[in-house]
């Protein structure tokens, strides 16, 4: 007799099965399985979560995507301080630390162990009966944010550990990374929405780990490393044995840990890495040197800010010195015209760099750069390729001086620099072709009004074959125009005439973003749709209106007012309307509520909440006339404070003579 369907019997087996996929992908680096059966296994685990919700698990891989939903963090003390470690830079300090833990263990024998230094965010993993229950930031050292749930979405990091030997209860410690490729990946597309680029991966992992989006953050594929443990019941008294069981357990431990006897081979290791991790995926920064007996550590103890008994050396900032073969001029979406050096290629930091960016004609000038110099070219902390100085001595008799265009080097437009501004751009916003382009891909893209099936490639096609000259030409097209430009890709074209008929609905402040104009980003254009609920409204809008609207300064009022002057663009959003894109705010009942108690107070908003999160706070003060400023001034009326605020705002605020509300007091305030 076949055995009757065990749900909570096949939702364990799937969660293992995946879980050990997980493992093998990216921990193993050795997959067993193709990514569409994953895919398959994953879809049942999550459909039978879905019919049967009393089986599922905080720790269930399925939590590994992350959700939308927007949570608060909450600060958590740490069990055990997480200090910062002394860092040195030459090989006698590292020789004078070896000295002093010599004679701090009283000529006691010791073994010191050598590790990479990740450069990444620090992480606090907590783990009880073998499942993840915390993970929490390093934040000030005592206390930290918890973001258990971005944690969750990291592959690496085990949910729930495998065997059945490790403690009751420990924590461990280690690095939250982004791999130098999906760092080049997520900077490549930021800088085609025009978006601020991050600095390096460090910057990018910390940034990531702290956003609110679950989902965003499992998108975004970040690694960890773990280095260190914690606990009352740990397998050995030895830092080194006690990671090989912790990488038993399902954890990734860098294969790069050595157990090192004196000061020659600690040399050795230092030397090696600082050639070898050119080579490895993620960044590093450094090496770290750590006693190996935990009762050797114990007995060393801790200055008031690092253990004595560890220590960093950090490599010296890698630089290479290759030949700079020409200068080409970019246009963004806003016209802005960006250097950008082309150089002979040179591996730094784990990449081939080609390129580096110039910023703008002042780097160029102060540089003095001609064309063939040898430049150096430095990725100081693992940063973005930048050329940081030029060897004039080698630069050849016949060079000549890099000069910054003055005319758009696409349609030729003389360009125009603002003064107070660093950036030359290209006035001619409405027939400069990239700027037509990029302006259509800001248009099209997620946050603004979110047309899948669509791409850059995808819109130059349609953009060089005369299918589209704006934007409004999106609403023109139809399945058999989008259809002739791929070979039985019908099905392809109603994706995107269906995804072109949707955005019909994206809301009116996203409306305002994806029009792309000049200083208005996603945050100003929420601003300026609650102070001016619709395009009519906007359009009249005064500069003296504008700049008293909160966060509106004189350059995006200016820019607002230069784009509503413009008789193609009113043309342009006059189209958009006629093809239905919301053009208004949608009064909504909450919005029908508003009130004007708070009477234009700037209130601040500090730590964590019990009846509604930061962002509904925020949005509540706008909804009773008040403004939301990030820091405490003179100017401020209310400070907004919640559990485990910021001691410094608070401090300040108690100063000043601020008013400090809490939360039942404020929701009495607007009536709630």
């Amino acid at each position: 007799m076949e055995k009757a369907f065990d749900p909570q019997e096949r939702i364990a087996y799937l969660s293992h099965t995946l879980e050990q996929h997980n493992h093998n992908y990216y921990v193993l680096n050795s997959p067993t399985i193709s990514d569409r059966d994953f895919d398959m296994l994953m879809q049942e685990l999550q459909q039978l979560e879905e019919q049967y919700p009393q089986y599922a698990q905080p720790n269930s891989p399925t939590q590994r995507v992350g959700s939308d939903i927007n949570h608060a963090f909450v600060q958590v003390a740490h069990t055990y301080p997480m200090l910062s470690l002394g860092n040195t830079y030459s090989i006698e300090e590292v020789a004078a630390f070896y000295e002093r833990v010599k004679q701090g263990l009283g000529d006691a024998p010791f073994e010191i162990v050598g590790e990479l230094k990740f450069d990444g965010t620090s992480i606090s993993l907590t783990y009880q009966d073998g499942q993840l229950i915390r993970a929490v930031t390093r934040g000030d050292g005592a206390m930290g944010d918890d973001v258990t749930r971005n944690v969750r979405t990291i592959r690496s990091i085990p949910l729930v550990l495998k065997g059945n030997n490790y403690p009751s209860f420990f924590e461990i410690r280690g690095e939250v990374l982004m791999p130098w490729a999906t760092f080049e990946k997520l900077n490549e597309e930021r800088e085609r929405q025009e978006e601020p680029l991050f600095a390096n991966p460090r910057n990018a992992a910390a940034g990531t780990l702290k956003l609110q989006s679950p989902a965003t953050v499992a998108a975004r594929g970040l690694d960890a490393y773990l280095y260190y443990m914690l606990g009352n019941n740990l397998p050995t008294d030895n830092h080194y044995s006690n990671l090989q069981h912790a990488r038993e357990w399902g954890f990734k431990v860098s294969d790069a840990m050595r157990v090192l006897h004196s000061v020659e081979e600690i040399k050795e290791f230092i030397d090696y890495w600082d050639v070898e991790r050119r080579n490895l995926p993620v960044a590093t920064d450094g090496i770290v040197l750590k006693v190996a007996s935990i009762e050797q550590q114990e007995e060393l103890g801790y200055t008031a800010k690092s253990p004595r008994w560890a220590i960093a050396y950090k490599f010296q900032a890698e630089e290479a010195v290759t030949r700079l073969n020409s200068v080409s001029f970019q246009v963004g979406r806003t016209g802005t015209v960006t250097p950008v050096a082309n150089l002979d290629p040179v591996q730094l930091s784990g990449t081939v760099v080609r390129r580096a960016s110039l910023h703008n004609a002042d780097i160029i000038r102060s540089l003095d750069l001609h064309i063939g110099d040898m430049v150096h070219v430095e990725k100081g902390g693992e940063i973005i390729p930048k050329i940081t100085a030029v060897d004039v001595d080698q630069r050849p008799a016949e060079s000549t001086p890099v000069e910054f265009v003055r005319n758009c080097p696409e349609c030729g437009t003389p360009l125009v620099r603002e003064e107070g501004e660093a950036a030359w751009f290209c006035p001619n916003s409405n027939h400069c072709a990239p700027q037509i382009k990029g302006r259509i891909e800001h248009f099209i893209a997620r946050k603004a009004m979110d047309i899948d099936s669509l791409g850059p490639e995808t819109i130059a096609l349609f953009f060089d074959r005369g299918m589209i000259n704006n934007v409004a030409d999106l609403y023109t097209l139809t399945v058999d125009d989008v259809a002739t430009l791929k070979q039985q890709g019908r099905k392809w074209a109603q994706n995107i005439i269906n995804s072109i008929a949707r955005s019909r609905e994206v809301p009116f402040p996203r409306v305002l973003f994806a029009l792309g104009i000049r200083f208005v980003g996603e945050t100003v254009a929420k601003r300026l749709a609650a102070a001016f609920p619709s395009m009519e409204q906007l359009r009249d809008a005064t500069i003296e209106q504008l700049t008293a609207v909160p966060e509106i300064g004189e350059r995006i009022a200016q820019s607002v007012v230069e784009y509503m002057n413009d008789i193609d663009n009113l043309l342009l959003v006059e189209r958009l309307a006629q093809y239905g894109v919301q053009m208004e705010v949608e009064e909504t009942p909450e919005m029908q509520q508003r009130s004007n108690t708070l009477n234009g107070a700037s209130v601040v908003i500090s730590g964590t909440f019990e009846h509604h999160s930061r962002d509904e706070y925020k949005a509540l003060i706008e909804l009773h006339g008040g403004r939301n400023v990030s820091s405490v001034s003179s100017a401020t009326q209310y400070l907004l404070a919640g559990a485990n605020m910021g001691p410094a705002k608070l401090e300040k605020a108690t100063r000043l003579g601020i008013k400090i509300i809490s939360e039942t007091e404020f929701l009495q305030m607007i009536g709630e």
